[in-house]
């Protein structure tokens, strides 16, 4: 069947090939999803997508893919966010960080923001994203590493660092300058190094595990209960992918 997933620095072409046989294509930016969509494949899995420089991927192509009858998940980074805006009309959502994004726990974009190399480099990760961050402290507070206070107190330092500056070693950093216990910080340097949770990786895999069992037991065009309205900013997003081709070379990505 034919299945799209955007992906980048979250998840590898290669590494998603074997769990799910699909077209791979890069983050996406606005216009992308829509022009992949005109394929009429029957699911589209949006795991990361680009930010800052150029528009991200709308909430209007995505509405008028599932009026197509296109199924459209979401996990991981942009995924999530655009799956928890659009899950009460029927895009639908994967894993931990969507769940909290979902709830309200979440609600910043920078949470799941990470600048990255190139497609030629694989889109290796320059930064951390905060949901990582986050995922790995309360790891690290369930194994009895940190107390309370000092995962709250990393979590707030890390917080604060502009989401292109995040990574642990720049935590690492904030925290020794601010004092913390020098013999706590290095039983969690540790932990960071055999056990730091990649939550993002973990969502998207789930997506493509759910959209594989999805399709194993058969998939039915989307069908959908909203009224999809032609307006200007939708007719120059059909007209721009039109004019343009698929998304390039960026260097930040949700």
């Amino acid at each position: 069947m034919n299945v799209v997933i955007f992906a980048g620095p979250t998840l590898s072409a290669s590494e998603g090939a074997r769990v799910l046989d699909a077209t791979y294509l890069p983050p996406a930016a606005q216009g992308d999803l829509y022009r992949a969509a005109l394929g009429k494949p029957v699911a589209i899995g949006l795991i990361d997508g680009y930010f800052e420089r150029v528009p991200s991927v709308s909430h209007k192509e995505i509405l008028w893919a599932m009026k197509q009858g296109v199924h459209v998940f979401g996990a991981a980074s942009m995924g999530a966010l655009r799956a928890a805006e659009l899950s009460a009309f029927g895009m639908e959502g994967v894993g931990e960080i969507f769940k909290a994004f979902a709830s309200g726990a979440l609600e910043d974009d920078d949470e799941v923001a990470v600048v990255h190399a190139a497609a030629e480099d694989g889109y290796r990760p320059f930064s951390e994203a905060m949901v990582n961050l986050r995922a790995t402290l309360q790891a690290a507070r369930a194994a009895g590493i940190l107390g309370e206070e000092s995962r709250r107190t990393l979590e707030s330092f890390a917080k604060g660092l502009f989401h292109a500056d995040r990574s642990w070693p720049a935590l690492f950093q904030r925290a020794r300058e601010t004092g913390l216990d020098v013999a706590g910080l290095e039983a969690f340097r540790r932990f960071v190094t055999e056990h730091r949770v990649d939550q993002k990786r973990l969502d998207a895999f789930a997506l493509l595990h759910t959209l594989h069992a999805r399709l194993e037991a058969g998939l039915p065009p989307k069908e959908t209960r909203y009224a999809f309205s032609h307006t200007d900013a939708w007719e120059h997003i059909r007209q721009k992918v039109g004019a343009a081709p698929a998304s390039g070379e960026l260097d930040a990505a949700l």
